[in-house]
C-alpha cells in the first residue's frame, strides 16, 4: 500500500512513534527514524523494520526544536533516501506544573519541541513535497489541545497550536496535492503516561480503558492513505473528548 514511499517519523524510538514507524513499514514504506537520545532503541526499531518487513530503515539523532539541526537532518535523509513522501511529527515532551509556579524555561521547552519542532520539520520537508506534487503530513496532537488540562498549560498550548498549524498548512498546501492532518490521542499506554495509570480522569473515558500505541498507529496508517482527507483532527481517545 505504501511501497516506494519514504516516511519520516520523529520521536520514533519508543511508544507511539515506534508503533507508527512499524505500522508504516508493515505497509511497505521505507522509514527514517528520528530520535532525541536513545540510539540503541532507535536502532532496534530500524532492525524490526528491516527484518520483519523488508524495508529500508535508518536512524537519525535530531533535536527538532533546533531549526538548523532539523534542516541538516532532513538533508541527510534526502541524501540517503532520495526524497520524503510522509512526515509524522510525533516528538513531544512534558514539563507539567501549575501555571502560577511554572518556570519560563519549562514553558518554552515544551513549545519549542512540540510545536516549533513540527514547524521545523514541515518547513524543511515541504520542498520535497512540492517537487513530488504529493505529500502527507501527520501531526500528533492531543485531546488536551482540544479540552485543556489543569497543570498542563504549556502542553495544552503546544498541542492546540499544533492543531491550528495543521489546519493552516492543510489550506496552504492542498492546491499542490499535499495533505496535512492531526491525530489527537487521549490516554495511551506509553512510558510518558505511566504516571497516569491511576488518574481519576480515566473513569471519564466512555470505553473504560487506556488506549494502546497501536490504536494511534492504525489512525496514522489511515491518514497516510486517505487521499481525500486533509485538515482533519482525528481523536483516538476512547470518547473522552466528545
Amino acid at each position: 500500500m505504501l511501497k516506494g514511499k519514504v516516511a519520516v517519523v520523529t520521536g520514533a524510538s519508543r511508544g507511539i512513534g515506534e508503533a507508527i514507524a512499524l505500522k508504516l513499514a508493515s505497509l511497505g514504506a521505507d522509514i527514517a527514524v528520528i530520535y532525541a537520545g536513545n540510539s540503541l532503541a532507535a536502532q532496534n526499531v530500524c532492525d524490526h523494520c528491516r527484518e520483519d518487513y523488508g524495508v529500508k530503515a535508518s536512524a537519525y539523532q535530531c533535536d527538532v526544536s533546533s531549526f538548523e539541526t532539523a534542516k541538516q537532518t532532513v538533508a541527510a535523509i534526502k541524501a540517503d533516501f532520495g526524497t520524503v513522501h510522509i512526515l509524522v511529527n510525533n516528538a513531544g515532551i512534558t514539563r507539567d506544573g501549575l501555571c502560577a509556579m511554572m518556570k519560563e524555561e519549562d514553558f518554552d521547552a515544551v513549545l519549542d519541541t512540540n510545536l516549533k519542532g513540527a514547524f521545523h520539520m514541515i518547513r524543511h520537508c515541504t520542498g520535497m513535497f512540492l517537487k513530488n506534487r504529493e505529500g502527507c503530513i501527520i501531526n500528533i496532537a492531543s485531546v488536551v489541545g482540544l479540552t485543556g488540562n489543569a497543570g498542563q498549560s504549556n502542553y495544552a498550548a503546544s498541542k492546540a497550536g499544533l492543531i491550528g498549524l495543521t489546519k493552516s498548512i492543510a489550506k496552504e498546501l492542498a492546491p499542490r496535492g499535499i495533505r496535512c492532518n492531526a491525530i489527537a490521542p487521549g490516554f495511551i499506554k506509553t512510558d510518558m503516561t505511566e504516571s497516569q495509570a491511576d488518574n481519576p480522569l480515566l473513569a471519564a473515558v466512555p470505553l473504560g480503558r487506556m488506549g494502546e500505541p497501536a490504536d494511534v498507529a492504525d489512525a496514522a496508517a489511515y491518514l497516510a492513505t486517505a487521499g481525500y482527507v486533509t485538515g482533519e483532527v482525528l481523536r483516538i481517545d476512547g470518547g473522552i473528548a466528545m
